[in-house]
């Protein structure tokens, strides 16, 4: 299979951007510090997407910015000269979901690539042709697109197609609530969801009720979605860490690398499977990529989050004459404990915590405060952003 397959990762802050690229990622989302849909995520200034831009092209990856708010009356005062900044800074590509920014690209001639933002709701080749128009490149489906909507909008549009693949889902239809106004004046369409939708409420017959979706998971699903013609498997999450993209994003680049070239065993898909649904705290399903999610594919009687401790240390650095490693602990982890190194270069390799050295060079038994700094005798090789973690039987 000769294709080129974009993996495209989000990063909420520069550390998650380097992470996700050097574990795999072809290009990063981002937001700026006005006009996205996450505000509440660290976002970037202008000069910042400017050093990600530098960072990324040096490395041959590609950065989108999301401009892809609902705008109002008062958000258009600075839009235009926002956008001419945008292109200055050469991002490839902006991710929006109003049309008039679409028009007003086109009208200024401002030299900026457009997406079109799963907030649009593109869903069928009509609404496709109609961005297409206005000389659009590419479309961010909307997540309740199934396989027959995508394979149809890809044959009669030639447009780039890009899908979710992984990550949370909108209880409403991709992103158009109004719930988090309603209850909290929070404009869920400006960046500012309160997420009411997982809130859980009691009925009077007591009993608790939520409307949540359960995550998105579409990792068994990629070689069908290759074949019908997806461009740009998309990962939610400007809001997460860095394990989380890290883990995401490296299963995922295997997964499609493997698929491409023919080498993917039934052990490969499984043993991805089953990391991917470790890293999480919530349920995933494949949700509308076959059918209509049922029942089965939403939390309605209330569910069970808990966020593991899985991510136990960042490597730092490491001294081949010493072999020994520079870890920043964040679980807890002590003598004894077997654990696993993984990282952009390497498989999952195990290994038995003998010594735990601290900054003053004592022994200690355990590692238990936050981003404490250690050190560990591992005679295999490490590098710098390598990520040790509990060793499970997957």
């Amino acid at each position: 299979m000769n294709k080129k397959i974009e993996l495209l990762a989000p990063a909420g802050d520069m550390d998650k951007l380097k992470i996700a690229i050097k574990y795999g990622a072809d290009a990063v989302y981002i937001g700026g510090e006005r006009y996205s849909m996450r505000a509440n995520a660290s976002n970037f200034s202008i000069e910042q997407i400017k050093e990600a831009v530098t960072f990324a092209h040096n490395l041959d990856k590609k950065i989108y910015v999301t401009v892809n708010i609902i705008l109002h009356n008062e958000d258009l005062d600075d839009l235009k000269d926002y956008l001419w900044e945008l292109s200055k800074c050469k991002v490839d590509a902006i991710i929006v979901s109003d049309i008039y920014i679409a028009d007003l690209v086109n009208k200024e001639k401002i030299p900026l690539e457009v997406h079109i933002s799963t907030q649009a709701s593109v869903i069928n080749p009509s609404s496709a042709k109609f961005y297409k128009e206005y000389g659009v490149s590419r479309i961010v489906l909307g997540r309740e697109a199934n396989m027959s909507d995508v394979k149809k909008i890809k044959e009669e549009t030639g447009l780039e197609i890009e899908c979710f693949v992984h990550g949370a889902m909108c209880t409403s239809m991709s992103g158009r609530c109004v719930m988090s106004n309603m209850i909290t004046s929070r404009d869920a369409n400006r960046g500012c969801c309160a997420q009411v939708c997982r809130w859980t409420f009691k009925t009077k017959y007591q009993e608790v009720f939520s409307m949540s979706s359960k995550d998105l998971n579409l990792v068994s699903y990629i070689k069908e979605m290759i074949l019908v013609g997806v461009n740009s498997f998309k990962v939610e999450g400007r809001m997460r860490g860095i394990y989380y993209i890290a883990t995401i994003i490296y299963c995922y680049r295997r997964l499609i690398d493997k698929i491409l070239d023919n080498s993917l065993t039934s052990e490969d898909a499984t043993y991805y499977l089953n990391v991917l649904n470790r890293c999480a705290n919530r349920d995933s399903a494949p949700q509308f990529w076959h059918s209509l999610p049922t029942y089965k594919d939403q939390y309605y009687l209330g569910r069970k989050e808990e966020s593991n401790q899985d991510f136990l240390g960042l490597v730092l650095d490491y001294n081949k004459d010493t072999k020994m490693a520079k870890i920043e602990e964040r679980n807890l982890f002590k003598k004894g404990d077997i654990v696993e190194f993984f990282g952009p270069m390497k498989e999952a390799i195990s290994y038995q915590i003998n010594e735990i050295y601290d900054e003053d060079n004592n022994l200690i038994k355990v590692a238990n405060k936050p981003r404490m700094i250690v050190y560990l005798k591992v005679d295999f090789l490490l590098e710098s952003d390598d990520i040790m973690r509990i060793k499970w039987n997957y």
